[in-house]
């Protein structure tokens, strides 16, 4: 009992502050599963946001490659003859799939690859487009704006060269130089432009729809995977909060129905399929309303055994005063003021045991137990017994090995009422001269306490009814009202609060009288 006790405070701590769960304790439990869940989906969808540097990086990667393309193709056209400047001007707008254009030193157009006949650079009209692209452009514009990605401006043609920031800055600087820009579809446009030795600029112009399509097919693979996993990821949250939300509902309102006192008519329970920390805690429950109904039928029987037991001094207490006005013998008068001494004193010594035997659960589970010297406690006892005198000639006797070690963790007082009981009980049936053998040995992990007589014994039927409450069969020679009837059930509390047993058992030497044993776990101290 007390071990447990000292169990779940070690666990839960002195007031269970370590299970206390402050704000999310407000929410459902099968929400937490979710948001949980949820939550290590949106790191997976972290990776859209992954795409957008990755698509930052393609483009750096194209800017740099446009912009050697542009270089070369200047030094290029720089070396050939001006007859075959045209040519060479398609066929290298061919094999790089841009638009070529020659600048003169005043910004003039003096050469276009579409103007010779190669329409490679066409810009698709996004109100031309179907449904698909229209939702991709949506999608490409919204994580635009949660990733605040920098936005390039739109793609126009300009109709002299002044105009282009790539080719002022190229004849200007004498570098090569390059623009981002933003077409209409949303693809990235990208112009270089590159200075001429003879003092004019080429600049070249691509539509790198292939990024934008790269990127559109690894997001739609990541949509992809994030909807399976997402779909499998609720369904296994929603079976995971259904193993656990419903069966904890359950035995809720079977809890709240045992609150409301209908304890007889609820079945907790017991979920013996399951073998994890939910079943524990349905087969506790269910063992603890067991436990509960168990009590309240005792409690019940208790309260109808206490005013059973009431009701008979009460009677004879009302008897005796009601005569005592209506008789003037002195001889009787006096016989009926011993009467209601009697029934008082019986009355006291009822309500004591009662009290005693009412409060003893609640005591023994918050007692502290330490090492109690059961050899010590009984010849003391004996010894007690032996200076004021046993009555009618009853011999004690206690009976030990020296070596034997006889301690055992428990309250000692409560222990010294078990054996005071116990001997009570002998001299109440032993005869004249009679003798009570006391002995005490160790058996294994306890200690074995018999307290024997040689009275009228116990029938082998009666052996359990002799530890219920208020049960009391007592010798002819004993005067009526001296016991409660409670002696031998406040014995067996206290020894069960102890981990112990008490029993009655047959004398192994054939001789007649009662031997009650004690076994009591022996104390696991250091030597």
């Amino acid at each position: 009992m007390v071990p447990g006790i000292d169990f779940l405070r070690n666990e839960l701590g002195d007031d269970g502050r370590d299970l206390t769960l402050r704000w999310s304790g407000q929410i459902s439990l099968t929400r937490r599963i979710l948001a949980v869940n949820i939550f290590a989906l949106l790191l997976l969808a972290g990776g859209f946001f992954y795409l957008d540097s990755y698509r930052s990086r393609i483009v750096d990667s194209r800017v740099a490659q446009t912009a050697r393309e542009a270089r070369l193709i200047g030094e290029a056209i720089a070396a050939v003859d001006p007859a075959l400047r045209n040519p060479l001007v398609v066929r290298l707008a061919s094999d790089t799939g841009s638009r070529i254009r020659l600048f003169d030193a005043r910004g003039g157009t003096m050469v276009d690859s579409r103007a010779l006949g190669l329409r490679n650079f066409v810009l698709q009209d996004p109100d031309k487009e179907d449904r698909d692209q229209v939702i991709a452009r949506f999608l490409d514009a919204a994580i635009d704006i949660v990733v605040m990605a920098p936005r390039p401006p739109l793609y126009r043609e300009r109709a002299d060269g002044q105009q282009w920031p790539d080719v002022a800055a190229a004849r200007a600087q004498g570098v090569v130089a390059t623009t981002v820009w933003r077409a209409p579809d949303r693809t990235p446009v990208i112009t270089a432009a590159a200075p001429l030795r003879a003092g004019g600029v080429v600049m070249t112009t691509v539509n790198a729809r292939d990024i934008t399509k790269t990127v559109r097919i690894e997001r739609f693979r990541l949509s992809m995977v994030l909807l399976g996993v997402s779909i499998v990821s609720i369904l296994l949250s929603l079976f995971l909060a259904r193993t656990i939300v419903r069966p904890l509902r359950r035995l809720a309102r079977a809890a709240v129905r045992v609150r409301l006192g209908r304890a007889r008519e609820v079945v907790v329970p017991r979920l013996p399929s399951r073998r994890d920390e939910l079943g524990m805690l349905a087969r506790a429950l269910s063992d603890m309303s067991l436990a509960l109904r168990a009590r309240i039928d005792a409690t019940e029987a208790f309260a109808a055994d206490v005013t059973h037991e009431m009701k008979n001094p009460l009677a004879s207490l009302r008897s005796a005063v009601e005569g005592l006005s209506r008789v003037q013998d002195p001889a009787l008068q006096a016989q009926l003021l011993a009467i209601v001494r009697d029934d008082v004193h019986r009355l006291d010594r009822l309500l004591s045991d009662i009290s005693e035997a009412s409060r003893l659960d609640a005591q023994l589970s918050r007692a502290k137990f330490e090492p109690v010297d059961i050899a010590a406690m009984l010849e003391g006892l004996v010894a007690q017994r032996d200076a004021r005198g046993v009555e009618r000639g009853i011999r004690l006797r206690f009976d030990r090995k020296p070596d034997d070690r006889m301690i055992v963790l428990g309250e000692g007082a409560r222990l010294e009422r078990v054996f005071e009981n116990l001997i009570d009980n002998a001299l109440s049936f032993s005869p004249e001269s009679g003798v009570i053998a006391i002995s005490a040995n160790s058996q294994g992990d306890d200690l074995v306490i018999r307290v024997e007589d040689e009275g009228p014994g116990v029938p082998e039927d009666a052996r359990e009814d002799v530890f219920k409450r208020f049960h009391s069969v007592r010798p002819d020679s004993e005067t009526f009202g001296q016991h409660s009837g409670l002696g031998l059930a406040i014995a067996r509390t206290i020894v069960d609060g102890h981990q112990g047993a008490i029993f009655v058992e047959s004398r192994e030497d054939r001789i007649d009288g009662a031997r009650f044993v004690v076994r009591l776990p022996l104390a696991d101290l250091p030597l």
